[in-house]
């Protein structure tokens, strides 16, 4: 099939958008995890995270435009602090639901069933049963002239993983963590690993390097 921009332009609006989200490929699926001034909690699943930079370690999301009834842009600018939570199999129910237009009183943690977890001294919670936890500390925020959403950057001050997930080089084994992707705006994949490739280099040909058991890796 070959569709060029008139033909995307006239689709129906949910059909074009079901489209459009699966053409980046697969995406991370985390659990944002803010709360208010007032420390009412708010917890939404978002698959914009994008790795920015690693010194400072930084990653950044694409919050939509939606004035008020963003919670999460709204609770970050507030008080400058979000948490990202991966998604792990056992958590896909729950994690898909706080999708829905709760109101500003309720709490999607309470909702889903799902538990806060706080970080001493930081003012959004993390989730309790998720297998990878950062919290963010919010660095830069922009509304984008082009489409009227956020990119809001933010730098990662806590890391809370499995031990068995880090590997000796220190990159995570995410299969290990059990961590899932996500494509579109509502199918969950279970990621395995197919092969680790050694550091590209123009003199010498694409080489393959072991993949680790797990625990191997030291904080």
């Amino acid at each position: 099939m070959l569709l060029d921009d008139k033909d995307l332009s006239a689709m129906p609006s949910r059909r074009r958008a079901a489209l459009v989200n699966s053409l980046s490929g697969f995406k991370s699926a985390n659990l944002v995890g803010t709360a208010d001034d007032q420390g009412m909690t708010n917890l939404a699943i978002m698959s914009s995270a994008v790795h920015l930079g690693s010194h400072p370690p930084l990653l950044a999301l694409i919050v939509r435009p939606g004035g008020e009834e963003r919670h999460t842009l709204a609770n970050i600018l507030a008080t400058g602090c979000f948490t990202l939570n991966h998604v792990t199999a056992q958590l896909i129910e729950a994690a898909h639901q706080t999708a829905a237009r709760y109101q500003r009183h309720e709490s999607e943690f309470a909702a889903t069933g799902l538990t806060p977890q706080w970080q001493t001294g930081f003012a959004a919670p993390m989730v309790l049963e998720a297998g990878v936890k950062l919290c963010m500390r919010l660095r830069e925020h922009q509304e984008l002239s082009i489409n009227k959403t956020h990119l809001v950057i933010g730098e990662i001050v806590v890391a809370e993983f499995p031990d068995q997930g880090l590997m000796a080089d220190g990159a995570l084994d995410l299969a290990q963590c059990g961590t899932v992707a996500l494509t579109g705006l509502d199918t969950y994949h279970q990621a395995a690993p197919i092969k680790r490739m050694a550091y590209a280099k123009p003199d010498l040909p694409p080489r393959e390097i072991a993949i680790e058991p797990p625990g191997n890796g030291k904080c």
